[in-house]
């Protein structure tokens, strides 16, 4: 538990990424694989792939907002459907989908929108994600000191959709429960049950 109203959890980055020479490697790599950048749509592309990547794997900084639980609050609080996006640590290809973060209030509660920034702080770097799932689960539980918590994420893989097995329309689900969400089985049901997923 924190004292504090505001928790500066996530800090700008002393150094950046080197775009020079991630632009340099994206230049080799693509002349490598036999694909010709000279021509005028693709000549910039490098840069393009350096500053993309850069994009994907920065996230923003942000402040850990809760607020005293005056009011005794006691009952399931749920964000439904944050997007998600990360890339495979595998192949580096992108998945994308929600997640469904919950937690039971403890002697403090959560900015809102804070839900979604801890669920991107985490998938901002290369993941898999049953880590994400459960990184995201546990950051909260150590922070918050909730009664329970409960992420859920669902996801599309282009790994497994454009290449290889190429299992268009699959997606994949993971989960983490802590405390009450997974040792109590109607907490566990109204959570499973609020995020559309039968558990």
């Amino acid at each position: 538990m924190h004292d504090s109203s505001a928790l500066h959890v996530v800090h700008e980055p002393e150094t950046g990424p080197d775009l020079d020479a991630a632009e340099a490697a994206a230049a080799r790599f693509l002349t490598a694989l036999g694909i010709p950048i000279d021509s005028e749509g693709l000549r910039n592309t490098p840069r393009r792939m350096a500053s993309a990547y850069a994009e994907l794997f920065a996230p923003r900084p942000f402040d850990l907002t809760t607020f005293p639980n005056d009011e005794g609050y006691d009952e399931l609080v749920l964000a439904r459907s944050i997007p998600v996006r990360s890339v495979c640590e595998h192949h580096l290809l992108p998945f994308v989908g929600v997640a469904h973060v919950g937690y039971l209030p403890g002697d403090r509660i959560l900015g809102l929108s804070k839900l979604a920034r801890v669920v991107e702080y985490f998938a901002c770097r290369p993941q898999v994600q049953e880590r994400l799932t459960k990184q995201i689960a546990d950051w909260l539980r150590e922070q918050l000191n909730p009664k329970g918590v409960g992420v859920v994420i669902e996801a599309e893989h282009t790994c497994m959709t454009l290449r290889g097995v190429q299992a268009t329309g699959s997606n994949t689900v993971t989960s983490t429960l802590h405390g009450r969400l997974r040792g109590d089985a109607r907490s566990r049901q109204e959570f499973f049950a609020l995020t559309g997923i039968h558990g």
